[in-house]
């Protein structure tokens, strides 16, 4: 194993940036709340440094799909407990679920796997709580699980069975929805105790469990969820996603004609009173129940005041989603944002972002004043919300500070300019100037949803260039953008080529005398040489490859193909490539993950690995110099400022070395390795990697969900 070095690592401060499917605040300790994200993990907020603190980051590239967490419990009597059931997917590729334990407020974790799987960033993820803890008996946990019925455990999560009484609706065809890939199972999405049916110390023996139908859904257990029925007088013909009850023995329910996130077109809210099963419907504002409509995404309790509720549209996309508020168990209805003002100083990018997937409200049963709700892009959050009742504004601001949930698809580090900048998934793509403070997107136009891929010039690197897509079809905007400054303004190029769909892969020759796209969907990859006023067609290649231009000749680029390990090669400034062939271009046939990269000072010199392959080095006429056997596999690799007193670049790698994963780096062109990082800082896998060619030991890693982290020797960080 590598001998390790210590570093210190950090976010690259964006702030947010994800969607935050769910809030618990601990019912007896004030300031202890729980963020649950659908790819980024479980925060703590910490009250004294007001900052989220990131509770998974120990989740290594083998259990990526733990990152997703569908829902999350604590327990009333024990602030120390806390419970994560993680699962991202249910796809058949995803791995099985899991339940997270904690006795020390997710500082430590032991780990439950259950024979099912969860679908944390899938349909539904913003419902729930589907996992919840007995108020009067902290041993016991229910979960609802997509498409495996309810399960139990009687022993603080170590052990679950499941329930067979659970009515079979849960595992119905009814219990499911599509999106635009496929169906997904939705199933129970939430379970709810009635503590004052109970007495501390015993398990409470009224119970209720909501199921994603549009049939009959919501079902109540009085022996402590042995046996199941439905409630009498509930309405039918919507999906429930919320139930909360409130101090006075009044239940409040959110409804949507779908689960959600993605779509919903239709709701209701409505408050049930189990004394006399009366239902009534207390929706603050009716759609039309057509498209495009809307739905109620979750509706808030005070918990100090049983009068005072709040309530969230979702889907409500003209002119934004809509938040209101009741003083009278919901006879009556305030429109809050109508009297609001937002505060984006903590994160400028904000600015323009609506607020919208809106599917948790909660309110601080410490500080009615406290009102936090999310949204598809972080925490928003007030601290006078009682302001309203006087006709005064509403103040919100951006709580997600150490809360970083975008997914990076794209990192560069040029030697000259800002240290990085960054191609960001659902957010376009920054210019880093300083790393501890968020900066405003890219400038626009073009804004793109996505930038997927961004390059420099090797020679010349202040000019940029990256690509990406429109959510929305915009007419006639092009997918692709230009920089002569560093990234500080961008100009959209003139055209794109005949065909494609954006996005896609896109490169510049070292000089920055052309640049080369191969986008999405297109059967070929093209030149311009003047930021798409003309295009031509390059030969040699099929358009599902990467391009990769050399650092230091503007005559060679080279290209491959991630999913099937096909290389090739340019030495006349990338109008014909041909195959590399040689050791280099056989060792790669066949692997998928394949990646390529041009070494950062040297013509020809390219670095080959793939998830299951050793690193490689050799050059574009397919020569191999050297083999680093003992990596066994790569997930992500860079390059970064050479040793003192050493030429060679740091080599930076996140994969596996003598079966061991991990994040190394080797200053000598020997292959000695010196891990970097260590068990608690694993960040799920690591699907993009650069050094910083200006400080020594730097690198930069893109999550999947966790959104820049950087790390410094420990002898040199601030």
């Amino acid at each position: 194993m590598a001998h390790g070095v210590s570093y210190r690592w950090r976010n690259v401060r964006i702030e947010g940036g994800g969607y935050v499917s769910g809030l618990v605040f601990h019912p007896a300790v004030r300031g202890l709340i729980y963020a649950r994200t659908d790819v980024g993990g479980a925060y703590r907020w910490d009250r004294a440094r007001a900052r989220w603190i990131p509770l998974t980051d120990w989740i290594g590239a083998k259990d990526e799909n733990l990152l997703g967490i569908e829902s999350l419990a604590l327990d009333s009597a024990d602030p120390q407990r806390l419970y994560l059931a993680a699962g991202t997917y249910t796809t058949s590729q995803a791995g099985d679920a899991a339940v997270l334990r904690s006795h020390d407020q997710g500082r430590h974790f032991e780990r439950t796997d259950l024979p099912f799987k969860l679908g944390g960033n899938e349909l539904g993820r913003g419902n729930g709580e589907r996992l919840a803890v007995d108020p009067n008996d902290g041993r016991i946990l229910f979960l609802g699980s997509p498409d495996a019925g309810l399960w139990r455990s009687d022993d603080y999560g170590a052990h679950w069975a499941k329930v067979d009484s659970f009515p079979a609706v849960a595992t119905s065809p009814s219990a499911s929805a599509r999106n635009t890939w496929r169906t997904q199972p939705i199933g129970i999405v939430f379970v709810v105790f009635d503590p004052a049916s109970g007495r501390h110390g015993t398990p409470t023996p009224v119970l209720y469990a909501g199921v994603s139908t549009r049939q009959t859904s919501l079902f109540r257990s009085v022996d402590g969820g042995r046996h199941w029925s439905a409630v009498p007088g509930q309405p039918v013909g919507l999906r429930p996603s919320h139930m909360h009850r409130a101090t006075d023995g009044n239940y409040y329910l959110s409804y949507g004609d779908e689960p959600g996130p993605d779509t919903m077109n239709d709701g209701a809210v409505w408050r049930w009173q189990p004394s006399s099963d009366h239902w009534t419907d207390i929706t603050p504002l009716h759609g039309n129940g057509k498209p495009p409509g809307f739905g109620w995404g979750d509706v808030a309790v005070d918990p100090s005041d049983p009068k005072m509720l709040i309530a969230s549209t979702h889907h409500h996309y003209t002119p934004h989603d809509l938040l209101f508020r009741s003083t009278d168990r919901g006879a009556h209805w305030t429109e809050v944002f109508a009297h609001s003002v937002f505060d984006h100083s903590g994160a400028a990018w904000t600015v323009g972002h609506a607020p919208h997937w809106m599917t948790t409200v909660a309110i601080d049963p410490f500080d009615p004043d406290h009102v936090m709700f999310v949204t598809g892009y972080g925490i928003w959050a007030s601290r006078d919300m009682r302001r309203l009742d006087l006709g005064a504004k509403v103040h919100w601001w951006f709580q997600d500070r150490g809360l970083e949930e975008t997914v990076p698809l794209g990192l560069i580090s040029p030697p000259q300019g800002a240290h990085l900048l960054s191609a960001i998934g659902d957010l376009d793509g920054f210019r880093h100037d300083d790393l501890a403070v968020a900066p405003l997107q890219f400038q626009a136009p073009p804004r793109y949803a996505n930038s997927e891929s961004i390059d420099y010039a090797g020679q010349r690197p202040t000019l940029i260039v990256r690509s990406g897509y429109l959510r929305e079809p915009f007419g006639p905007a092009v997918r692709a953008a230009w920089s002569d400054d560093d990234g500080r303004h961008w100009q959209a190029f003139a055209s794109e080529p005949p065909d494609g769909d954006g996005a896609g892969s896109i490169a510049l020759t070292a000089d920055g005398s052309a640049v080369l796209w191969a986008p999405r969907h297109a059967r070929h990859v093209y030149i311009t040489r003047d930021f798409g006023r003309h295009w031509q067609t390059v030969q040699g290649l099929p358009g599902t490859v990467d391009v990769v231009g050399d650092r230091v000749d503007p005559r060679r680029l080279a290209a491959f193909d991630p999913h099937t390990g096909a290389l090739f090669a340019s030495h006349d400034g990338g109008v014909t490539f041909g195959p590399i062939r040689g050791r280099l271009g056989a060792a790669a046939q066949g692997h998928d993950h394949v990646q390529l990269q041009a070494a950062p000072d040297a013509a020809g010199v390219l670095y080959l690995a793939a998830r299951d392959l050793p690193l490689l080095r050799g050059d574009d006429a397919g020569n191999v110099q050297q083999r680093f056997a003992d990596l066994t596999g790569v997930d992500a690799f860079g390059f970064g400022r050479p040793a003192q007193g050493r030429h060679e670049s740091t080599l930076f790698v996140a994969g596996r070395l003598d079966g061991h994963q991990g994040i190394f780096r080797s200053v000598d062109d020997d292959g000695h390795w010196q891990r970097i990082n260590d068990t608690a800082h694993r960040y799920g896998r690591i699907t993009h990697l650069v050094g910083d060619p200006r400080v020594f030991g730097r690198v930069y890693l893109a999550t999947s969900g966790r959104g820049i982290v950087y790390g410094e020797p420990m002898e040199t960080a601030p």
